[in-house]
């Protein structure tokens, strides 16, 4: 479904964020995309959704294909009405409106506004705290809730692809968990393929099909999720636990500057 093909990215013309990036989402899979700050996960969302320009960045090299269409150029109203939404770090509700009125604005590019209802209590199917909460405005919800709401306004689009950047941030670990398995959900009964970007590689291997790490602006290991989990640089830099199986995050922090000054 999506292709991104050694994809170069420059900020401000000097800053190179991305050096070369390549992945693939198929239909219908869930794709993690992981790796520290700084690694070029959100620069890459950005690239694919067409909203690097509105930073001042510009995509020097590569291509992007989204169902063999090339994305360069296109506007991001225009990506979305392709099928690409992207729920954006941070939890970008629209706080000043209420929980319903959000997710209405979530479908603002459809035409079968006939449908926009009953999908609304779809959203609250998944998300069963929303449901009460309906009439409250975004700004009161917890961090919880509103990464919820911004998911499902997402779904509201009806998008091909969902791409999500970093759903864990500030969030509850109790809530963690229940939103990863909202997403398997969501994947499961509407067939959206998901590019989900996270530092949290356990949370997000757990669910996805396949994941790709990312260094310094390069993908520099790829595989099925259950291979990731297993793999032994995995584990020791990326879940902190160390060969003998003991958590070890003062080395595992080490081990990652060392390969910084390599990279």
């Amino acid at each position: 479904m999506l292709k991104v093909n050694n994809v170069e990215a420059v900020y401000s013309k000097i800053i190179l964020a991305l050096k070369g990036t390549t992945l693939q989402v198929p239909t219908g899979d869930i794709v993690a995309l992981l790796g520290s700050n700084g690694a070029g996960k959100s620069t890459t969302l950005k690239a694919i959704s067409g909203l690097l320009y509105a930073e001042d960045g510009q995509l020097t090299d590569g291509t992007i294909e989204f169902e063999g269409r090339l994305l360069k150029g296109l506007t991001p109203d225009v990506i979305v009405r392709h099928g690409i939404f992207l729920c954006m770090e941070g939890r970008r509700v629209f706080k000043d409106l209420t929980v319903e009125e959000n997710l209405m604005a979530g479908a603002f590019t459809r035409k079968d506004r006939s449908n926009i209802k009953k999908d609304i209590e779809k959203i609250y199917g998944y998300f069963p705290k929303l449901q009460p909460l309906s009439s409250r405005k975004a700004g009161f919800l917890s961090g919880g809730e509103q990464q919820m709401l911004a998911i499902g306004r997402g779904i509201m689009a009806k998008p091909k692809l969902l791409l999500l950047d970093e759903p864990s941030l500030g969030i509850a670990p109790l809530l963690v968990k229940e939103i990863f398995q909202n997403i398997k959900q969501i994947n499961k009964e509407e067939g959206t393929s998901i590019l989900v970007v996270e530092q949290n590689a356990n949370v997000a291997l757990s669910i996805a099909d396949y994941g790709y790490i990312m260094e310094n602006g390069r993908v520099v290991l790829q595989g099925d999720a259950p291979s990731l989990l297993s793999n032994t640089e995995v584990k020791e830099h990326y879940l902190g636990i160390g060969k003998d199986g003991e958590r070890n995050y003062r080395d595992n922090k080490e081990v990652r500057r060392k390969q910084r000054m390599v990279w």
